[in-house]
């Protein structure tokens, strides 16, 4: 049975549900949510290995499937569901090298299939991409691809360069959060340091918001789980100061215009994949003291 978790502190709107953990202890995994079920994909397992293992949730009755196995073991994948296939793309293989792999699975046959590859071979693409690096420097290049005309349009920049930061849409904004900053080109002696820098783009305007101390987080963080949830920007867990894995979430009230405390996650974790769907954030796998198997959602409480 799922344990649920309630808001304390006068926040009502928002609780934890824990869900069975996953067979395989997994980072780095691909999901996807359809109609109910959460497909778990892939991963690197404790011994750091691309995992070809396959894993679905019925969400309503709390019990995990194993599915045919991947034909190509792979960790960072992109997933998307088409009618009631999942297509699996790229990711990375046993050398850490990325793939161009494409390959289908039918629901209704119970198999896979592989398509023609990606002309490119590519890992950790994704519809939003956290951060972003090109080499071993963060970017802050912003820009979008509209699928009716199919051509990108560059945005101004991201104000602050930042590695591991995490980002999500809301109907009017985008939030670029958190991250590890790393020392500019002229301060060779300070060392990368968590932040807990909230930089917000306007879309109806075309502008970055100037920055203010007000809508900071309140705890410097990178590496962690973010959506859009009950009227708030949320972030959960993540890496930050502590000797461990962060535990703690809080919400950005877009209404009030700042953070508030919210229920803490069951289990503290960082690198965990995520997906979300309704009024459910997931935030599956990732690393506690090592993998974890853990898959926990954040969840709005409905009205009776």
């Amino acid at each position: 049975m799922p344990v649920s978790i309630m808001a304390s502190s006068g926040i009502t709107s928002l609780y934890w549900e824990v869900f069975p953990p996953m067979p395989t202890c997994r980072v780095y995994c691909t999901p996807v949510y359809e109609d109910g079920h959460l497909y778990v994909l892939g991963g690197c397992s404790k011994t750091g290995l691309p995992l070809e293992t396959v894993e679905v949730l019925d969400v309503e009755s709390q019990t995990w499937t194993v599915l045919p196995s991947l034909p190509t073991p792979r960790a960072g994948a992109a997933a998307v569901t088409v009618g009631k296939r999942i297509l699996v793309i790229g990711g990375m293989n046993y050398e850490q090298c990325p793939l161009s792999t494409v390959e289908i699975y039918n629901s209704d046959e119970g198999k896979w299939e592989k398509k023609a590859p990606l002309c490119q071979p590519s890992m950790g693409i994704s519809a939003i991409e956290k951060g972003g690096r090109q080499g071993k420097l963060p970017v802050t290049a912003f820009e979008a691809l509209d699928l009716e005309v199919k051509s990108w349009t560059r945005y101004p920049c991201i104000p602050s360069r930042r590695a591991f930061a995490s980002c999500t849409m809301t109907e009017t904004s985008f939030f670029s959060l958190g991250g590890l900053q790393q020392p500019g080109p002229h301060n060779f002696y300070s060392r990368p340091h968590f932040v807990n820098t909230v930089e917000m783009f306007d879309s109806e305007q075309g502008i970055w918001c100037k920055p203010c101390r007000s809508t900071r987080m309140r705890e410097k963080r990178a590496d962690f789980v973010t959506g859009s949830l009950g009227g708030r920007v949320v972030v959960a867990g993540g890496l930050g100061n502590q000797p461990s894995p962060l535990s703690s979430v809080e919400g950005f009230n877009m209404v009030k215009k700042r953070w508030e405390f919210l229920p803490s996650m069951p289990t503290g974790r960082c690198s965990c994949s995520s997906i979300q769907s309704n009024n459910m954030l997931f935030v599956i796998g990732g690393v506690a003291q090592g993998p974890s198997s853990a898959v926990e959602a954040l969840c709005v409480l409905e009205d009776i």
